[in-house]
């Protein structure tokens, strides 16, 4: 027997209106990731800042991941409208200051509160399909905008390039003006304005030490490894920080009244468990999805320019897993049907992990598309579950948890992945191609010296040769001969390490939604029916 559960009458006015609201700006924030990187070398071409362009990506998600969970609590503290319109305001704000900018510096701080604005969007459009529909229909649209937002990840390289190359680098951030503002009209329109109860409680000590935690875990994600060595004191000091401000976050939220998570959600076993398997699932999808592209340009071939469009069929495939399995979890239920995502894309895993020096790009290419098809049935259903395991009271703070821990996931993938990749490329290199440079005359001794500090200190920069025609073509026929294939093999065997490192954190995912308990779709046609009966009889 199915739950029913009735939607309040004062969360929407005008539904189609909203819906519509929804699609425009859902797309418009996923667009915006993809477009951006496609006009990057534009903008440091011309505002110059190479040594700091990595923070134009960087400072967009430490804002946008941050905001997520404050986002979902004030949704349920102030209502959907004030702040979904505050994350519209906010980021087309940020989009316009982010087209004026005259150096990289104001463009960084430019992009930083834009994903503040991203951060708000985000969620809210998923408590939103929380607050309009029921399980059986929210279950269709998550998977109809999940479909929306990997469509935004096949158009947005187009989208940009055309941008970039018929107008200027500028109308990249200049395009969200008029679609933003269609977008928040639609949106104000839709949704019914929301009067607290009572006096507003904030938690800011909670916000305080949620910020500042977030930002101290992600920078050292991001920069250990990379910037600075992992034993070094900015990453241990960042870790150290980010352990202080989440003990004290924790202090906080026992104490607060509105706390920002409740701690006592994290005794909620579904929920505890749904959040575990988006997070593990993040770390092995996003892996793969920073990785691909590097195996594919390295060693199948694929040249720089076709880059934008390698992971187009997996993209492809998550729009069509999304919208299938928006409807098929009606008929199977939500746990089989994450269990069948979860091995679909655990085989993927697999599949990449036996990628060779010989494998084809049309065999890449389908075990990418297998990749695709098992994260789509996975991802809205996550939120769905989380939905409809909790009361509409709190259905803000519960979505954004959700997106919360699948950004952290993802960050935590790859920065994982990625020392990964570094380590066993370092062993491989130092094995099989220091004896080579080694054997080479003593004037090649400032070659062997250069060569032998990147396979130590930065492993994926000799990978580069292999991705760019014009430095191949500099290095000597016999040098070409002797060093390329040991980088190729070398790669692939790299790769592998990764893909097989992603599909245990896809396993460890797998086993936990073992865990779940039955979790029933609600029925908006019986709910209704239950109500006109019930007025009926009044």
């Amino acid at each position: 027997m199915e739950k029913a559960l009735t939607v309040p009458a004062s969360t929407i006015r005008h539904r189609p209106l909203l819906i519509t609201g929804l699609i425009i700006a859902m797309l418009f924030a996923a667009l915006d990731g993809t477009i951006v990187g496609t006009a990057m070398p534009r903008i440091v071409g011309e505002l110059h800042g190479l040594g700091i362009m990595t923070w134009l990506t960087t400072a967009y998600m430490l804002t946008s991941t941050t905001v997520v969970p404050i986002a979902g609590k004030l949704a349920d503290l102030l209502g959907r409208r004030i702040v979904y319109v505050s994350g519209l305001v906010i980021f087309m704000a940020g989009s316009a200051l982010c087209g004026m900018a005259s150096d990289m510096t104001e463009l960084i701080i430019y992009r930083g509160i834009q994903g503040l604005g991203g951060g708000i969007m985000m969620p809210m459009a998923m408590i939103v399909i929380g607050d309009v529909f029921t399980g059986k229909e929210r279950a269709k649209w998550q998977g109809v905008f999940g479909g929306l937002y990997g469509l935004a990840s096949v158009l947005g390289p187009q989208i940009g390039g055309f941008i970039v190359d018929h107008l200027n680098w500028r109308w990249v951030f200049y395009i969200n003006l008029p679609v933003g503002i269609l977008a928040t009209v639609l949106i104000a329109m839709g949704l019914s304005k929301y009067k607290a109860e009572g006096p507003v409680k904030f938690d800011i000590a909670g916000m305080a030490t949620l910020t500042a935690g977030v930002v101290s875990l992600l920078l050292g994600l991001t920069f250990g490894g990379d910037r600075y060595p992992w034993g070094s004191w900015q990453i241990v000091s960042l870790f150290a920080a980010a352990v202080v401000f989440f003990a004290l976050f924790v202090w906080a939220e026992k104490r607060a009244e509105e706390p920002i998570i409740p701690l006592r959600l994290f005794r909620n076993r579904t929920f505890t468990l749904l959040n575990g398997i988006g997070f593990f699932m993040s770390v092995g999808m996003f892996g793969a999805i920073m990785f691909v592209p590097f195996f594919m340009q390295g060693i199948v071939g694929v040249s720089a320019t076709q880059s934008g469009t390698i992971m187009t069929p997996m993209m492809i495939t998550m729009i069509i897993g999304s919208v299938l399995g928006g409807r098929l979890v009606y008929r199977i239920g939500v746990k089989p049907q994450l269990i069948i995502g979860m091995a679909v894309m655990a085989s993927a895993f697999g599949l990449l992990g036996t990628m060779d020096v010989e494998t084809s790009k049309w065999t890449a290419t389908m075990y990418m598309i297998i990749l695709g098809l098992g994260t789509g049935l996975v991802m809205p259903i996550l939120t769905l579950a989380l939905q409809e395991s909790f009361p509409k009271s709190e259905l803000g703070v519960v979505t954004s948890s959700s997106q919360f821990f699948r950004s952290i996931g993802g960050t935590f993938g790859m920065t994982v992945l990625g020392a990964i990749m570094n380590h066993r490329s370092s062993a491989l290199l130092d094995e099989r191609l220091m004896p080579k440079l080694e054997a080479l005359p003593a004037q090649a001794k400032g070659l062997v010296d250069r060569f032998a500090g990147m396979i130590h200190d930065d492993p994926q920069g000799l990978y580069s040769v292999l991705l760019s025609p014009e430095a191949m073509a500099k290095i000597p026929a016999l040098l070409r001969d002797m060093f390329v294939p040991v980088l190729k093999q070398s790669l692939v065997d790299s790769l592998q390490s990764v893909f097989l490192f992603g599909l245990v954190f896809i396993a460890v995912g797998l086993l936990l939604v073992f865990g779940l308990k039955r979790i029933t779709l609600s029925d908006r046609t019986e709910a209704m029916k239950q109500l006109k009966q019930a007025e009926e009889k009044a």
